[in-house]
């Protein structure tokens, strides 16, 4: 079991260690193109921006098409048993990383580079990393605003149903 929310920052990790990867493959091969820096300045802010914008929705509204989850956060199965099978939160944040997406977002990234140039890099990246930030970002004002937290994985005591993909558990009070 994960945290939902790490689950979604940790993809802006893997993608930002795939950027990381391609970008001095790509800029050893190509080099840096001739393209004017001010004008791919505000074309990959302007990506990131609307990247950004469209993951927002993600916990602030229901509507499927523009990729509303608070459905799914609203529906979310509570946990009859969570200290039996909700780790800790540094084993939560460890788990979300998946080496996978990393080494998938490296190949897509690496392809679109040397296909075209450096700056379709950047432009990928922007389409991907601020998109999860916002979703991650909505998701924890969600946990916040509910006094729940969001996990994801599976209990074999407690199924979901098909449509269901996450789990919810009192948040842990502090002292103070």
């Amino acid at each position: 079991m994960v945290r939902y929310a790490h689950f979604q920052l940790m993809a802006t990790v893997e993608s930002s260690i795939a950027l990381a990867v391609a970008a001095p493959v790509v800029l050893g091969v190509h080099g840096l193109s001739s393209v004017e820096g001010r004008d791919v300045t505000y074309a990959v802010l302007g990506v990131a921006g609307l990247s950004a914008f469209f993951g927002l929705p993600a916990g602030l509204t229901r509507v499927r098409c523009l990729g509303g989850e608070r459905h799914y956060f609203d529906a979310a199965v509570p946990l009859s048993d969570p200290g039996a099978v909700l780790p800790s939160t540094r084993r939560s944040l460890r788990h979300s990383f998946d080496g996978s997406s990393a080494v998938v977002f490296g190949l897509l990234f690496l392809v679109m580079g040397l296909v075209w140039n450096f700056w379709t890099v950047l432009f990928a990246y922007g389409l991907v990393a601020p998109e999860r930030v916002a979703r991650g970002l909505s998701v924890l004002l969600w946990e916040r605003r509910h006094g729940l937290l969001l996990w994801r994985g599976r209990v074999e005591e407690q199924p979901l149903e098909h449509w269901r993909s996450l789990y919810s558990s009192p948040r842990a009070t502090t002292a103070g």
